[in-house]
Parts: C-alpha cells; sequence; structure tokens
C-alpha cells in the first residue's frame, strides 16, 4: 500500500524554550517567516503525504488556526491587492486534509503515536516530529525504501558517542549505501554501552504493526511509553531497516539549532539571502570573528 498518511506529534511543552513558549507551542516559532512546523508538512505533502494527523494538547490552538483558512485576511488582502500574499495564505490551508487529536496525558512519544491508532487504520504511515527540521527531502527517500521492502523505515544520523545518550541508539546491520538493517535498538543509553553512534532522529515509516507493539509496552525510561521500545519489539517480528541521512537537521527544540536554522535557511533565500550574507559577512569583520 501506498504511504499516504502522516501524524506529527506536537504535543509537547517546549519547556526548553520559555519564557518564548508559555503562551505558544514551540512547533509554531517562526523560522523566518514560517512557523517551524509548516516545514514539516511540506516535507509530508512533498513526499506524497496526503492526509496529516497532528497530535497537540492544551494551548496548541494556534497550530489548527495557522493551518486553517483565515478569511478576513484573505479579505483585506485582496483588497489590498497584494496577491502574492494572498496565493500564499491561502495554499497553507490547502496543501493536504489536516486533523487533529489530542494527546490528553503526557505519557511520551510512543503513546503519542499510539493515539493516531484508529485514524491511520491497517496501512502503512509516516511519523514526523513537529519541531525537526531536514534540509533535504529525507521522508520523501525513506517512503521509497519502504515502497522496495514494504516494512518499516526508520531515519538515522551519525552523532558524537558522548550524544548518542540523548537518542536512540541503533545496532546496524549493513544492507546497501545509506541503508542497514535494524538489528536492536536501545533508548538512551550509556554512550560506553552503546551499539553504535547512529542515532534514531525525527523521521518514521511504519507499517501498521507498531500499533500491536505499542498497545504492549509497558512505560520505559522517564517512565512514558517510548516508541523506540515497541520499534525494538517489532525488529523481533519483521525486519525494519534505518535510512541513513547524512544531510542538514536543525531540533529547533534546542536554541542553537533554532539559531542555525534561521541563519542557515535565511542565507540561502533567493528574496532576502544576498542581504543577509552582506550582513553577516559584516557582523563576522566587525565583531572579529575571523
Amino acid at each position: 500500500m501506498s504511504v499516504t498518511k502522516a501524524v506529527i506529534p506536537a504535543a509537547g511543552l517546549g519547556t526548553r524554550f520559555l519564557p518564548a513558549t508559555k503562551a505558544q507551542p514551540k512547533e509554531m516559532l517562526p523560522v523566518v517567516d514560517k512557523p517551524a512546523i509548516q516545514y514539516v508538512v511540506e516535507e509530508a505533502v512533498a513526499a506524497g503525504i496526503t492526509d496529516i494527523l497532528i497530535i497537540t494538547g492544551r494551548g496548541k490552538r494556534s497550530i489548527e488556526n495557522h493551518f486553517d483558512r483565515s478569511f478576513e485576511l484573505e479579505y483585506w488582502l485582496e483588497r489590498k491587492g497584494d496577491q502574492q500574499k494572498l496565493e500564499g495564505v491561502r495554499a497553507i490551508s490547502e496543501m493536504a486534509d489536516i486533523h487533529y487529536i489530542r494527546q490528553k496525558q503526557p505519557l511520551g512519544l510512543g503513546h503519542a503515536v499510539l493515539t493516531a491508532e484508529r485514524h491511520v487504520g491497517p496501512q502503512p504511515f509516516a511519523v514526523l516530529l513537529g519541531d525537526d527540521i531536514i534540509g533535504e527531502p529525507l521522508l520523501n527517500r525513506m517512503v521509497s525504501v519502504y515502497e522496495r521492502y514494504g516494512r518499516s523505515v526508520i531515519a538515522l544520523q551519525e552523532v558524537p558517542q558522548e550524544e548518542i545518550r540523548f537518542y536512540g541508539a541503533v545496532e546496524p546491520e549493513p544492507v546497501e549505501e545509506n541503508l542497514v538493517k535494524v538489528l536492536d535498538i536501545v533508548e538512551k543509553p550509556d554512550p560506553a554501552a552503546a551499539p553504535s553512534n547512529l542515532a534514531a532522529i525525527g523521521r518514521y515509516v511504519f507499517t501498521p504493526e507498531i500499533f500491536d507493539e505499542l498497545h504492549r509496552t509497558t512505560p520505559g525510561v522517564g517512565g512514558e511509553i517510548q516508541l523506540t521500545d515497541a520499534i525494538r519489539s517489532l525488529t523481533k517480528s519483521q525486519a525494519v531497516y534505518g535510512y541513513v541521512f547524512e544531510g542538514v537537521r536543525y531540533d529547533i527544540g534546542k536554541k542553537i539549532d533554532y539559531l542555525r536554522a534561521t541563519v542557515e535557511l535565511g542565507s540561502d533565500r533567493e528574496d532576502i539571502g544576498p542581504e543577509f550574507r552582506e550582513f553577516l559577512a559584516e557582523f563576522v569583520t566587525r565583531r572579529k570573528l575571523v
């Protein structure tokens, strides 16, 4: 079956960005002129996704408003004759069929994905973390792997060994270039005991059997239902593949990555890039940073 549905967990509290996230979701923090979650939705749509379920929580209503029509704004843009902005605003609500459900308890990423079971049904689906911006069409490549093998695919990226304790670490078996079979995966291991420095990052393509494993998964690290534990169980009954991603990833939940994303994505823009790069060069010279 084709992968046409995606789940975007976006129920986290965003405490690392307080006080900015006291009254707005971290997924709605602007990166240049788009909220972070819009980049994620655009990546999903570019991979052929037509149906998106966003997992939200209390205080996340602005996400729903962003992807809804704004008739008053559209009216005034039309009155002003600002056709370019009008088309851009309308396009946001037309990218895909977007649905919402609340995660009523903060019981972890695995629990958030499990809340999507009824909506997804017995078909493959993608999961994209709502605060991870990827600089390349990663999900599109992962869907291609699923179409060839018919099995779940998780995104992997090499991280410094000392940082593997923040991720799910994979024991890999090489299959082909940039592709491994996942023999085991361990959530937030001690770096000295980690099976590798290949970390699971925020993109997944799952077969529906992941829901069966999530139902059987008991609370793990942090007292939460860990998606990593369900993936580990899934590897015992069917093959799970890992696509090794070597491109640029921004974890918008980290302040340094948020700043990196703003600078790098802004400097690549055709409209503001040249002027922004000129400013950056002048800034570096003025501060004597090189």
